[in-house]
Protein backbone atom coordinates (compact mmCIF):
# COMPACT_ATOMS: atom_id res chain seq x y z
CA UNK A 1 0.00 0.00 0.00
CA UNK A 2 2.81 2.36 0.94
CA UNK A 3 4.54 1.75 -2.39
CA UNK A 4 1.31 2.53 -4.25
CA UNK A 5 0.98 5.88 -2.45
CA UNK A 6 4.61 6.74 -3.18
CA UNK A 7 4.10 5.87 -6.85
CA UNK A 8 0.98 8.04 -7.02
CA UNK A 9 2.77 11.00 -5.45
CA UNK A 10 5.66 10.55 -7.86
CA UNK A 11 3.22 10.63 -10.75
CA UNK A 12 1.73 13.91 -9.51
CA UNK A 13 5.17 15.45 -9.17
CA UNK A 14 6.05 14.49 -12.72
CA UNK A 15 2.83 15.87 -14.20
CA UNK A 16 2.85 19.24 -15.95
CA UNK A 17 1.75 22.01 -13.56
CA UNK A 18 -1.71 23.49 -14.09
CA UNK A 19 -2.11 27.24 -13.69
CA UNK A 20 -4.19 28.08 -10.65
CA UNK A 21 -6.70 30.86 -11.36
CA UNK A 22 -7.37 33.10 -8.34
CA UNK A 23 -10.91 33.66 -7.17
CA UNK A 24 -12.57 36.37 -9.28
CA UNK A 25 -10.16 35.89 -12.20
CA UNK A 26 -11.28 34.52 -15.58
CA UNK A 27 -9.18 33.76 -18.63
CA UNK A 28 -11.45 32.17 -21.27
CA UNK A 29 -11.96 33.93 -24.59
CA UNK A 30 -15.58 34.90 -23.92
CA UNK A 31 -15.65 34.64 -20.11
CA UNK A 32 -17.48 37.30 -18.11
CA UNK A 33 -18.61 38.07 -14.56
CA UNK A 34 -21.11 40.47 -13.07
CA UNK A 35 -20.43 43.15 -10.48
CA UNK A 36 -23.49 45.11 -9.42
CA UNK A 37 -25.05 46.73 -12.48
CA UNK A 38 -22.03 45.87 -14.66
CA UNK A 39 -20.83 42.90 -16.68
CA UNK A 40 -17.06 42.57 -16.99
CA UNK A 41 -15.84 40.78 -20.14
CA UNK A 42 -12.46 39.22 -20.94
CA UNK A 43 -13.35 39.46 -24.66
CA UNK A 44 -10.37 38.06 -26.59
CA UNK A 45 -12.06 38.80 -29.89
CA UNK A 46 -8.83 39.41 -31.86
CA UNK A 47 -6.55 36.82 -30.22
CA UNK A 48 -6.03 34.95 -33.51
CA UNK A 49 -4.16 38.01 -34.82
CA UNK A 50 -1.39 37.40 -32.27
CA UNK A 51 1.62 35.14 -32.68
CA UNK A 52 1.40 34.35 -28.98
CA UNK A 53 -0.15 35.72 -25.83
CA UNK A 54 -2.58 35.36 -23.00
CA UNK A 55 -4.93 37.48 -20.94
CA UNK A 56 -6.83 37.17 -17.68
CA UNK A 57 -9.32 39.59 -16.15
CA UNK A 58 -10.04 39.97 -12.43
CA UNK A 59 -13.35 41.13 -11.01
CA UNK A 60 -12.58 42.98 -7.78
CA UNK A 61 -16.28 43.53 -7.17
CA UNK A 62 -18.77 46.26 -6.43
CA UNK A 63 -17.84 48.95 -3.93
CA UNK A 64 -20.09 50.55 -1.32
CA UNK A 65 -20.91 53.52 -3.58
CA UNK A 66 -22.00 51.28 -6.47
CA UNK A 67 -18.80 51.75 -8.47
CA UNK A 68 -16.65 48.77 -9.43
CA UNK A 69 -12.98 47.85 -9.52
CA UNK A 70 -11.38 45.38 -11.93
CA UNK A 71 -8.09 44.63 -13.65
CA UNK A 72 -6.56 42.72 -16.55
CA UNK A 73 -3.16 41.15 -17.07
CA UNK A 74 -2.00 40.47 -20.61
CA UNK A 75 0.91 39.70 -22.91
CA UNK A 76 0.46 39.82 -26.69
CA UNK A 77 3.18 39.55 -29.33
CA UNK A 78 3.01 39.71 -33.12
CA UNK A 79 0.13 40.85 -35.28
CA UNK A 80 1.37 44.41 -35.52
CA UNK A 81 -1.41 46.94 -35.86
CA UNK A 82 -4.16 44.52 -34.86
CA UNK A 83 -6.22 44.73 -31.68
CA UNK A 84 -6.14 41.46 -29.72
CA UNK A 85 -8.96 41.99 -27.25
CA UNK A 86 -11.19 44.46 -25.47
CA UNK A 87 -11.52 43.58 -21.79
CA UNK A 88 -14.23 45.94 -20.60
CA UNK A 89 -17.06 46.67 -18.21
CA UNK A 90 -20.55 47.26 -19.65
CA UNK A 91 -23.25 48.91 -17.56
CA UNK A 92 -26.83 47.69 -17.72
CA UNK A 93 -29.01 50.22 -19.57
CA UNK A 94 -32.42 50.70 -21.16
CA UNK A 95 -32.30 50.88 -24.92
CA UNK A 96 -33.52 54.38 -25.72
CA UNK A 97 -32.70 56.93 -28.40
CA UNK A 98 -29.89 59.44 -28.09
CA UNK A 99 -32.57 62.14 -28.03
CA UNK A 100 -34.10 60.54 -24.93
CA UNK A 101 -30.77 60.30 -23.10
CA UNK A 102 -30.36 63.33 -20.83
CA UNK A 103 -26.91 62.49 -19.45
CA UNK A 104 -24.35 59.71 -19.04
CA UNK A 105 -22.33 60.67 -15.95
CA UNK A 106 -19.16 58.64 -15.57
CA UNK A 107 -15.99 58.56 -13.49
CA UNK A 108 -12.98 56.34 -14.20
CA UNK A 109 -9.70 56.12 -12.30
CA UNK A 110 -7.15 53.78 -13.93
CA UNK A 111 -3.45 52.89 -14.15
CA UNK A 112 -1.34 50.95 -16.66
CA UNK A 113 2.05 49.23 -16.25
CA UNK A 114 4.07 46.87 -18.45
CA UNK A 115 6.70 46.67 -21.17
CA UNK A 116 6.38 47.96 -24.73
CA UNK A 117 2.67 48.61 -24.34
CA UNK A 118 0.73 49.60 -27.43
CA UNK A 119 -2.89 49.98 -26.37
CA UNK A 120 -5.68 52.41 -25.70
CA UNK A 121 -7.92 53.09 -22.73
CA UNK A 122 -11.34 53.89 -24.09
CA UNK A 123 -15.07 54.09 -23.69
CA UNK A 124 -16.98 52.28 -26.43
CA UNK A 125 -20.61 53.12 -27.23
CA UNK A 126 -22.73 51.45 -29.91
CA UNK A 127 -25.97 52.64 -31.52
CA UNK A 128 -28.44 51.33 -34.07
CA UNK A 129 -31.67 52.47 -35.71
CA UNK A 130 -33.44 49.48 -34.06
CA UNK A 131 -33.20 47.97 -30.58
CA UNK A 132 -31.91 44.59 -31.72
CA UNK A 133 -30.30 45.54 -35.04
CA UNK A 134 -26.63 45.46 -35.93
CA UNK A 135 -24.67 48.45 -34.69
CA UNK A 136 -24.53 51.29 -37.22
CA UNK A 137 -22.37 53.68 -35.21
CA UNK A 138 -19.51 53.19 -32.80
CA UNK A 139 -18.43 56.11 -30.60
CA UNK A 140 -15.05 55.71 -28.91
CA UNK A 141 -13.60 58.07 -26.30
CA UNK A 142 -9.87 57.40 -25.95
CA UNK A 143 -8.55 58.54 -22.58
CA UNK A 144 -5.10 57.32 -23.61
CA UNK A 145 -3.23 56.18 -26.71
CA UNK A 146 -0.18 54.33 -25.40
CA UNK A 147 2.83 53.49 -27.54
CA UNK A 148 1.51 55.11 -30.68
CA UNK A 149 -1.84 53.33 -30.82
CA UNK A 150 -4.20 55.01 -33.25
CA UNK A 151 -7.94 54.96 -34.00
CA UNK A 152 -9.84 53.82 -37.07
CA UNK A 153 -9.63 56.66 -39.57
CA UNK A 154 -10.39 57.31 -43.23
CA UNK A 155 -7.05 59.02 -43.84
CA UNK A 156 -5.22 59.18 -40.50
CA UNK A 157 -6.08 62.84 -39.94
CA UNK A 158 -8.53 64.27 -37.40
CA UNK A 159 -11.68 65.87 -38.75
CA UNK A 160 -12.03 68.26 -35.79
CA UNK A 161 -10.58 69.32 -32.46
CA UNK A 162 -13.11 69.81 -29.68
CA UNK A 163 -13.07 70.73 -25.99
CA UNK A 164 -15.30 68.46 -23.88
CA UNK A 165 -15.28 67.41 -20.22
CA UNK A 166 -12.41 69.81 -19.57
CA UNK A 167 -10.11 68.11 -22.11
CA UNK A 168 -9.07 68.75 -25.71
CA UNK A 169 -9.82 65.87 -28.10
CA UNK A 170 -8.91 65.08 -31.71
CA UNK A 171 -11.92 63.59 -33.50
CA UNK A 172 -11.40 60.87 -36.13
CA UNK A 173 -13.90 59.22 -38.45
CA UNK A 174 -13.65 55.89 -40.27
CA UNK A 175 -15.47 52.71 -41.19
CA UNK A 176 -15.42 49.27 -39.59
CA UNK A 177 -17.40 47.04 -41.94
CA UNK A 178 -20.94 48.47 -41.84
CA UNK A 179 -20.30 50.78 -38.90
CA UNK A 180 -19.30 54.40 -38.96
CA UNK A 181 -16.75 54.93 -36.20
CA UNK A 182 -16.13 58.25 -34.45
CA UNK A 183 -13.14 58.33 -32.09
CA UNK A 184 -12.37 61.16 -29.69
CA UNK A 185 -8.68 60.90 -28.76
CA UNK A 186 -7.44 62.92 -25.79
CA UNK A 187 -4.40 65.07 -26.57
CA UNK A 188 -2.85 63.92 -23.27
CA UNK A 189 -3.63 61.03 -20.94
CA UNK A 190 -6.72 61.33 -18.76
CA UNK A 191 -6.01 58.92 -15.91
CA UNK A 192 -8.87 60.14 -13.77
CA UNK A 193 -11.85 61.00 -15.95
CA UNK A 194 -15.01 62.61 -14.61
CA UNK A 195 -17.57 63.87 -17.09
CA UNK A 196 -20.78 63.39 -19.03
CA UNK A 197 -20.48 61.04 -22.02
CA UNK A 198 -23.68 62.54 -23.42
CA UNK A 199 -21.66 65.67 -24.19
CA UNK A 200 -19.80 63.58 -26.78
CA UNK A 201 -22.89 61.99 -28.34
CA UNK A 202 -24.70 65.37 -28.38
CA UNK A 203 -21.70 66.90 -30.17
CA UNK A 204 -21.90 64.24 -32.88
CA UNK A 205 -25.65 64.75 -33.28
CA UNK A 206 -25.25 68.52 -33.51
CA UNK A 207 -22.18 68.60 -35.77
CA UNK A 208 -21.56 65.35 -37.64
CA UNK A 209 -24.86 64.04 -38.95
CA UNK A 210 -25.65 61.40 -36.32
CA UNK A 211 -29.42 61.09 -35.90
CA UNK A 212 -30.88 61.65 -32.44
CA UNK A 213 -33.21 58.71 -33.21
CA UNK A 214 -30.26 56.27 -33.04
CA UNK A 215 -30.81 53.86 -30.15
CA UNK A 216 -28.03 53.55 -27.59
CA UNK A 217 -27.33 49.82 -27.31
CA UNK A 218 -24.36 49.65 -24.94
CA UNK A 219 -21.82 51.66 -22.96
CA UNK A 220 -18.50 49.93 -22.27
CA UNK A 221 -15.17 50.99 -20.78
CA UNK A 222 -11.92 49.10 -21.16
CA UNK A 223 -8.63 48.73 -23.01
CA UNK A 224 -7.70 47.52 -26.49
CA UNK A 225 -4.23 45.90 -26.46
CA UNK A 226 -2.21 45.75 -29.67
CA UNK A 227 1.15 44.52 -28.34
CA UNK A 228 3.17 44.41 -25.11
CA UNK A 229 4.38 42.14 -22.33
CA UNK A 230 3.61 41.83 -18.63
CA UNK A 231 0.91 44.49 -18.93
CA UNK A 232 -1.39 45.20 -16.01
CA UNK A 233 -4.36 47.50 -16.54
CA UNK A 234 -6.10 48.40 -13.29
CA UNK A 235 -9.41 50.16 -12.86
CA UNK A 236 -9.34 51.44 -9.30
CA UNK A 237 -12.80 52.94 -9.50
CA UNK A 238 -15.38 53.04 -12.29
CA UNK A 239 -18.92 54.30 -12.49
CA UNK A 240 -21.29 55.01 -15.36
CA UNK A 241 -25.02 55.60 -15.53
CA UNK A 242 -27.42 56.46 -18.33
CA UNK A 243 -30.12 58.94 -17.32
CA UNK A 244 -33.26 59.71 -19.32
Amino acid sequence: MKSAIVAALAGLAAASPTRLIPRGQFCGQWDSETAGAYTIYNNLWGKDNAESGEQCTTNSGEQSDGSIAWSVEWTWTGGQGHVKSYPNAVVEIEKKTLGEVSSIPSAWDWTYTGNGIIANVAYDLFTSSTESGDAEYEFMIWLSALGGAGPISNDGSPIATVELAGTSWKLYQGKNNQMTVFSFVAESDVNNFCGDLADFTDYLVDNHGVSSSQILQSVGAGTEPFEGTNAVFTTNNYHADVEY
